[in-house]
């Protein structure tokens, strides 16, 4: 029955190892560039072309525009970026390679700490859960995990924290400051983290509240160094009349989201959350019903054993599943709340992705503990909870793997032929800047062809050639076979 069960096993893991990699692939080399993409590549290509940590400023009035507050992905990502492009690489390909990467340490982080909370089951289960989630349900996506984003690679920045913290808490401070500089959004894991540093203190009561406050301090200090040291950087460029431009740039993105749209309802945030996933809405809700069912019997049962839940219920458990639960309370909680942000489930996504699978780890814990019981009704949820589990995770990831074989409307290769002609035209003619007409496709498109980007209804883009998928009411300069230039309006 071992061998049956170790078979089982690695036949499991080798299906969705072959699953992340075909899905790891396709983002790479085939997804098309999408907008949001193209913007953050922007800055490593204007740092390797010595114009510094500076974005072309299409969403701040295109003008290059140091440390844009609009560019939300950070230096934990783009400065790595810069450094591969350096190499000569494709600058998409090159770029994608970081994002990618960050997602093999999410996925390895998720193992090591599966394997901890439940041994091998329980990591297996980890690693499955973020290739179930279907963060390119709506506009403004993760296509997958190579896309040139901050969110997924905040998410192993996190994960990672939790592995190292019970004895490296200098080094998880440390890492959620870089989580920061991924995604300003990481901000919202700093409760998870203080519930975390509080349950792996020592003591009872006021004791274990001055430990905590004892064993807090440097962590915190490592927590805003990466973002002072930015700010540093960003003085000393600007200026100090510049810095204070910059800070209040920051402070309205930051209150506004950056977006323009009808208010939300937590009941929309929440019905776009279940049906984000490559299962029904219903199987996905069932799917998270049994897991917290089965988490919940795991502490009934660890309590009942022993007096004294603390020896009852090992730390890893204990510091993983609250820091999880107030982690992904956090983000969601903001997202449903936050009625001016779209319901766009890429902004929650690094607690989907950093907290689900961990509490998805500590179910499978939870069904070794009713298992191990003499409650036959127990060890029938058990077995049930799990099968559920196990199969609802497996069908998400066999879909997820699946759709990479359906063609979308534009691939990477597709959006390089379409823009060849314009590329071409621009580098013979010695062509810096072109506006994009609307932002969309034409902005990818912009960046392909080696020019910077603008947005046509920029003042500064007043006399800038455009480039557009729409007729052109100007003159023709070059007519590709989706994308043309036209010139620009008298």
């Amino acid at each position: 029955m071992k061998n049956l069960r170790t078979a089982i096993f690695w036949l499991l893991a080798a299906s969705l190892i072959a699953a992340h990699v075909i899905v790891g692939w396709h983002s790479l080399v085939t997804m098309r560039l999408w907008e949001d993409e193209a913007f953050n590549l922007t800055v490593p290509l204007n740092l390797l072309a010595g114009l510094g940590y500076t974005s072309d400023g299409a969403l701040s009035g295109s003008t290059l525009t140091p440390f844009d507050p609009r560019i939300s992905t950070g230096v934990s990502v783009l400065l790595p970026v810069a450094t591969v492009l350096a190499t000569g690489i494709d600058p998409v390909i090159g770029a994608r390679l970081i994002p990618l990467a960050y997602w093999v340490l999410l996925l390895a982080g998720l193992a090591v700490l599966g394997r901890r909370i439940g041994g091998r089951w329980a990591a297996l289960v980890a690693v499955a859960v973020p290739l179930a989630f279907n963060s390119a349900l709506t506009i403004s996506p993760i296509q997958g995990p190579a896309d040139l984003l901050g969110e997924i690679p905040a998410a192993a920045l996190i994960v990672w924290a939790l592995v190292v913290l019970p004895r490296r808490a200098w080094l998880a401070g440390l890492l959620i400051g870089l989580a920061v500089q991924a995604k300003l959004i990481a901000l919202l894991v700093l409760p998870a983290f203080a519930v975390a540093l509080w349950i792996l203190s020592p003591g009872r009561g006021v004791d274990r509240l001055r430990a905590t406050l004892t064993r807090s301090w440097l962590p915190l200090s490592l927590v805003a160094l990466p973002t002072f040291l930015v700010e540093v950087a960003a003085f000393v460029s600007l200026g100090a009349s510049g810095y204070v431009d910059h800070l209040r740039a920051l402070a309205g993105f930051l209150r506004s989201g950056g977006q323009n749209y009808e208010p939300t309802t937590i009941t929309q945030k929440i019905g776009t959350l279940l049906d984000a996933w490559f299962l029904p809405g219903w199987l996905t809700l069932l799917v998270a019903l049994t897991a917290s069912a089965l988490i919940v019997g795991g502490f009934m049962i660890a309590r009942r054993r022993e007096a004294d839940s603390d020896t009852a219920i090992p730390p890893v458990i204990q510091y993983s599943v609250l820091a999880a639960i107030v982690g992904l309370a956090a983000y969601v909680g903001w997202w449903a709340t936050a009625s001016h942000l779209p319901l766009w489930v890429r902004h929650p996504s690094p607690g989907v992705y950093a907290f689900l699978p961990i509490l998805a780890a500590v179910a499978v814990w939870g069904m070794r503990m009713l298992w191990q019981t003499r409650i036959r009704p127990a060890r029938i949820a058990a077995v049930a909870g799990s099968a559920l589990l196990v199969l609802g995770l497996g069908a998400g990831g066999a879909l997820h793997a699946s759709s990479t074989f359906t063609p979308g409307w534009e691939t990477l290769e597709s959006q390089r032929a379409s823009v060849a002609p314009i590329r071409a035209w621009a580098e013979e003619n010695d062509i810096s800047w072109l506006a994009a007409q609307p932002w969309g496709g034409p902005t990818s498109a912009v960046v392909l062809s080696g020019t910077h980007l603008g947005l046509f209804d920029a003042p500064a883009m007043a006399e800038t050639p455009r480039l557009t998928v729409e007729a052109c009411t100007t003159d023709v300069l070059v007519d590709g076979p989706i994308y043309r230039v036209c010139a620009a309006p008298e």
